[in-house]
């Protein structure tokens, strides 16, 4: 099998959005001829969109798959669907249960109506950047740069990692 690299942006801000990610990743690993090969940290930041909605959880994962750019996006779209994500024309950029962006397929570069890549924006979002260079800093995008250089450019959306709280189960081991 042919595998290709491939870097998906994962964000959610609704319906424990931690939990919306870690179960997305989940689902990403199942996709047929597809192996998550990295993934990183989660991080908090504020909305991009209108702000009397929470702040988003987002990370970056890295795949090799044998899917096809667009099967690949297609996948991604059902299992946003799964976990309740429902597309409205007129909220851009407004809160979400998931939203899974192909950012980078190999170093295809697509300017088609129904998939563009490298996905546009990617290169000044802090949201997007800080994940990808922990996991893959020497990555281009296309006709961008190096990650690790786009870094100093980019738009501040208040990025922090983000470490879920600790249950009382785990606080109770960490204490025993």
């Amino acid at each position: 099998m042919n595998a290709w690299p491939a870097f998906i942006g994962l964000g959610a801000n609704l319906d424990d959005p931690a939990g919306q990610i870690e179960r997305a990743l989940g689902a990403i690993a199942s996709l047929p001829l597809t192996t998550l090969v990295k993934r990183s940290a989660l991080y908090l930041s504020r909305p991009m969109g209108p702000a009397d909605q929470p702040d988003y959880i987002n990370a970056v994962a890295k795949v090799d798959t044998g899917l096809p750019a667009a099967e690949l996006l297609t996948e991604l779209l059902a299992i946003e669907r799964r976990q309740g994500r429902q597309r409205c024309a007129d909220q851009r950029n407004g809160p979400r249960t998931l939203d899974l962006d192909l950012l980078l397929y190999a170093d295809l570069v697509s300017h088609e109506p129904a998939l563009t890549l490298p996905h546009p924006g990617a290169h000044e979002r802090d949201f997007v950047l800080v994940p990808l260079a922990e996991i893959a800093p020497r990555l281009v995008i296309p006709g961008r740069g190096r990650v690790s250089e786009l870094l100093a450019g980019c738009i501040d959306h208040g990025l922090c990692r983000y470490d879920p709280p600790a249950t009382v189960a785990t606080a109770a081991a960490l204490a025993g």
